[in-house]
């Protein structure tokens, strides 16, 4: 059985469960992220907010990620060699941890 949510939804999912962990653009930016991959995918994904916690996370400036991860990561560019990369805006961003 399938629940399809709307972009409201999943925000309100992620504020009422897991408030602190994404901000409400990167919230915006990862339905999108995901709706894509279902689209490819064609199969429908279930909501889990804590495994999408656990498996991303969002930085605000690329130092913010060189505290986490090491200085060796000079540029977003350089993150997106390693894994995935999702833009919010000019310096904040989401990555899937490594």
């Amino acid at each position: 059985m399938v629940k399809t949510i709307t972009q409201w939804e999943f925000v309100e999912e992620f504020k009422s469960r897991r408030p602190d962990n994404f901000s409400r653009l990167g919230l915006l930016e990862l339905f999108d992220y995901f709706e894509e991959i279902e689209s490819h995918q064609m199969q429908p994904m279930e909501l889990d907010v804590i495994a999408i916690c656990c498996e991303y996370s969002e930085y605000e400036s690329l130092e913010e990620f060189q505290n986490d991860y090491g200085s060796e990561y000079e540029s977003i560019d350089d993150i997106e060699r390693e894994t995935e990369v999702i833009r919010i805006d000019d310096d904040s961003f989401i990555i899937a941890q490594f």
